[in-house]
């Protein structure tokens, strides 16, 4: 038996208010995996953009600031 078979047995044996209170956990689940999906990628996409920059060499030092904004 899969786990959406057992899932769905166990669902169908639940009062029809708690059917509907479990849907909406279903749903809520859903939304915060599509969440962490995104917050990945945006991590991934930010870790990518960043590699090796510490061995980049500096091209700018504090002596070169012209105007200060205090």
């Amino acid at each position: 038996m899969t786990l959406d078979e057992k899932i769905q047995r166990y669902a169908q044996k639940l009062p029809y208010s708690f059917q509907e209170e479990l849907f909406d956990f279903v749903q809520y689940l859903l939304v915060k995996a599509e969440q962490q999906e995104k917050n990945d990628w945006a991590s991934l996409s930010l870790s990518s953009a960043m590699r090796d920059m510490e061995d980049e060499p500096i091209l700018y030092s504090i002596s070169d600031i012209r105007v200060s904004f205090a």
